[in-house]
């Protein structure tokens, strides 16, 4: 599935709760469905940077080119908004992720429903899973 295409189901699922509670209650259940990053990489290596809660992040290189990211987070929310994201671009060509325009983010009302300091770790998710794509593509040339 493309990128868009993955983002358009999600935009769909979180379409059917009409309120905010709701929409908190499945990334909370996405959280708790993350696959758990290898324990030898919940260290300061892998923590993202500007996020309040930790986050660890980790991603390789397929065989076939695509990046693959695993994370967690020690906040169930946070660890929810990092595998939405994972969901969104984990197993895409480095390219895609990094012409990827993430509307999901604002169509689910995401970005308007976080505090300052989630919002901002968000971005920070999002630079960090950017620059793992950059750092493939620019291995793979």
């Amino acid at each position: 599935m493309s990128i868009n295409d993955i983002q358009d189901c999600i935009v769909d699922e979180f379409g059917i709760f009409d309120n905010w509670m709701d929409r908190y209650q499945q990334l909370i259940d996405m959280g708790r469905e993350l696959r758990p990053i290898d324990s030898g990489h919940r260290t300061d290596q892998y923590l993202i940077q500007g996020c309040q809660s930790k986050v660890w992040l980790d991603a390789e290189l397929s065989p076939e080119g695509t990046v693959l990211f695993s994370a967690d987070s020690d906040a169930i929310i946070t660890k929810g908004i990092v595998a939405l994201l994972i969901r969104v671009l984990s197993g895409q060509k480095p390219q895609d992720i990094l012409n990827a325009e993430l509307y999901f983010i604002d169509r689910i009302g995401l970005r308007e429903n976080l505090s300052p300091t989630r919002s901002n770790g968000l971005l920070a998710m999002v630079k960090q899973m950017r620059m793992y794509a950059m750092a493939f593509q620019a291995k793979m040339q």
